[in-house]
């Protein structure tokens, strides 16, 4: 727990004295079975107060948590607002959704929580999209609080395609977003590369595959698309899933990385960017698998893991449900 904490401070710190370029808060930091805890951040630029949400496993129960570590001190509720202050951030400062895939460890507090949201974006891949409308927005799992789909059409969310490795803009922000496809077991998931005003960058990867393993070149297309960030120092961080510890083999990964994996996937894009070119580069573990099995907790093994094959430099990052870091 502490040296995750002081992975987190430093982390902070050291992007602090090079002017933040976004901040992102952890709604959910688990994959699999912990339900209230499940893969989403909020993520903004420094250039604007709006956010996104990246997946969205657990949104309510996020927020409630985030807000009592004081992640959104500096957001006033505005007097006149007839919302908690989880209300209103739900309903004002969220924009839209950033949806990796629909899996429901990505999707339940998005679905869970529509009710009560307000009308806004879901960008994602076309895939995504249609299996949102017809698996879970369908009248049947759920009513349709979509804009397309079957049934009444409630049109509280408004479904954005986003065309692979192109640049879209994101409503009533300063950002724009690309999508680009990752291998999850024989499925589809997606890579978001989010660009602010100022044009540096953060990766949010969904679930994803190593690609020889995945037999794709997905991962291989979303580094050559981030070298030239990498480059000129404008990528200012990343969140990547390390689902499993080096024990899992291949075969039974379905769609998941490991520490070795990382490792290798990370030194294919420094490969490409240059030797050197990410130390110091923050990268935030995500959707480490919740473990019902005696034993030690499989964090700490991900974490001592990635420590002892870290050649690259990289600052790796493990943020508990509420934690804010900046970039």
């Amino acid at each position: 727990m502490f040296k995750t904490k002081l992975a987190l401070l430093i982390g902070c710190l050291s992007f602090g004295v090079n002017a933040a370029g976004f901040e992102a808060v952890t709604l959910g930091s688990k994959g699999g079975i912990q339900d209230g805890n499940l893969t989403a951040f909020m993520l903004k630029s420094d250039q604007d107060s709006n956010y996104v949400l990246l997946d969205a496993g657990s949104v309510v129960n996020g927020l409630i948590v985030a807000d009592k570590e004081g992640a959104f001190a500096d957001i006033k509720l505005p007097t006149e607002s007839p919302y908690t202050k989880v209300g209103y951030l739900l309903k004002e400062k969220v924009k839209g959704y950033f949806i990796s895939h629909a899996h429901l460890d990505h999707v339940a507090g998005m679905i869970i929580s529509s009710p009560d949201d307000s009308n806004k974006p879901i960008y994602a891949l076309a895939a995504t999209n249609d299996a949102l409308m017809s698996n879970y927005f369908n009248w049947s799992a759920w009513p349709n609080f979509g804009n397309e789909g079957n049934g009444f059409k409630l049109n509280k969310y408004t479904y954005n395609d986003l065309a692979p490795s192109q640049w879209h803009a994101v409503a009533e922000t300063s950002m724009q977003v690309m999508a680009m496809p990752l291998a999850h077991s024989g499925g589809q998931s997606t890579a978001f590369i989010v660009k602010d005003s100022e044009g540096d960058v953060f990766a949010y990867l969904g679930d994803t595959g190593p690609d020889a393993v995945e037999k794709s070149d997905a991962l291989g297309n979303v580094w050559k698309t981030l070298a030239p960030f990498v480059k000129q120092g404008q990528l200012k961080g990343m969140v990547i899933e390390v689902s499993y510890t080096n024990e899992t083999p291949d075969k039974a990964l379905f769609g998941h990385l490991t520490p070795n994996w990382l490792i290798k996937e990370l030194t294919a894009l420094e490969t490409l960017a240059g030797k050197g070119s990410l130390d110091d580069l923050d990268v935030v573990v995500s959707h480490i698998k919740y473990s019902l099995k005696k034993g030690e907790d499989p964090q700490v093994v991900i974490e001592r893991q990635l420590e002892a094959s870290n050649t690259l430099g990289v600052n790796f990052l493990f943020p508990e449900q509420g934690d804010t870091l900046n970039f």
